[in-house]
């Protein structure tokens, strides 16, 4: 049931959405520890990876990757979208256009032109062992576009111009949306799994779209939160948002995992099929995977913006300058995770024991380098 209202938007006071920066915060630990564990023994690509054999560690580092990718990348859309239609009235097209194109492409050129083959030499000389200077490896390195963890900025950029192009093509004022209810939610996290299954068939998980670094797999749920983010805006859905839908979702989260992580791994030990089976192909087992992801990355992240909307909307000043920082440490957290893996390559302990020692630590120093980094002038413009 939709209504049309010229007026609507979303954008509360500064003092009512401390939540939505403090979420930013959390997101961005997750993205760090997300890498950092994948480096020492969950199944996933990074640059420098030196990973267990244990499988009592390998499997809760399984499923600490499995639920954050369920749900995090997700809310980063979904919550970027949120400012979008408040940024290009205030705007206009033009403004709007050109503010993106810098904000956003500059770091991806300077990623891909800059930090990304550095990320690659300190792996390839310090850790791997091979005795050349930096611009001898430049000399044979090929891989100069390579968004690398831009992926998101690059998939970011392209959906606020598609956004940008949809407000100069299609007049009228926008249409506001009822605040889905708890059920609604559960039905639409089952249809994205279906959407995430039939994706899956053509782009199995880990079939990347290069140069963008696309995962086309995962971006069902991706383009269906940055459409929800620009219709929660413009509905202010976050303004109705309950504590007693966001406590149900987090129970409903809980079960998810808690039964469902289970299942998958007796499944997977009981029929004896090809792992491969849950992430491509037309197969009942990558069905169910599908849609038992959606319904959890939904419950979790409306569980998390409906809890912190009310748990945690207290103004901080220490938050809001790590919430300021968020994008930069995104941007170069690779390089703070890299340096330390590396660092600590040499160290002769189990490597499950070495991500309890670099975990910490590349939050800690991810972040600082970031809140320097937005004191630079010029920088601060962008970042």
């Amino acid at each position: 049931m939709t209504t049309r209202n010229p007026q609507a938007a979303l954008i509360q006071p500064k003092a009512k959405i401390n939540y939505i920066d403090h979420l930013k915060v959390l997101l961005t630990m997750f993205v760090i520890l997300h890498h950092t564990v994948i480096a020492y023994g969950a199944p996933g690509g990074w640059y420098y990876t030196q990973k267990t054999t244990l499988m009592g560690a390998i499997i809760p580092m399984t499923v600490f990757v499995t639920v954050n990718q369920a749900f995090f990348m997700g809310l980063f859309f979904f919550l970027s979208a949120l400012f979008v239609p408040s940024s290009y009235d205030k705007k206009g097209p033009l403004k709007f256009i050109s503010d993106r194109l810098i904000r956003l492409g500059v770091p991806l050129l300077f990623y891909s032109f800059v930090l990304s083959p550095l990320l690659s030499f300190i792996s390839y000389r310090w850790a791997r062992g091979h005795d050349v200077t930096y611009l001898q490896y430049l000399s044979g390195f090929d891989s100069w576009v390579d968004f690398g963890v831009l992926w998101f900025v690059a998939a970011l950029l392209i959906f606020t111009l598609l956004y940008a192009l949809y407000r100069v093509t299609v007049k009228g004022p926008a249409k506001v949306v009822k605040l889905p209810t708890g059920t609604a939610i559960v039905f639409f996290a089952i249809l994205i799994g279906l959407v995430s299954f039939g994706a899956r068939i053509i782009f199995p998980v880990g079939w990347v779209l290069k140069p963008l670094g696309f995962q086309l797999g995962y971006f069902p749920q991706y383009i269906a939160l940055f459409i929800l983010g620009l219709i929660a805006a413009r509905s202010k859905w976050l303004n109705d948002a309950g504590l007693k839908t966001g406590k149900h979702m987090r129970a409903i989260a809980i079960c998810i995992l808690v039964i469902g992580f289970p299942m998958l791994f007796i499944m997977r030990q009981v029929l004896n099929f090809p792992i491969g089976w849950f992430g491509g192909g037309a197969h009942w087992q990558q069905a169910f995977y599908a849609m038992w992801e959606q319904l959890l990355g939904f419950s979790i992240l409306t569980a998390l913006l409906c809890i912190a909307k009310h748990k945690w909307n207290t103004p901080s000043t220490w938050l809001n300058k790590l919430s300021r920082a968020t994008f930069a440490v995104y941007i170069f957290h690779p390089l703070v995770v890299i340096s330390l893996t590396v660092a600590a390559s040499g160290w002769a302990i189990e490597p499950a024991l070495k991500l309890l020692v670099v975990a910490p630590l590349a939050v800690l120093f991810s972040f600082l380098l970031g809140m320097l980094l937005v004191k630079i002038p010029g920088v601060n413009k962008i970042i």
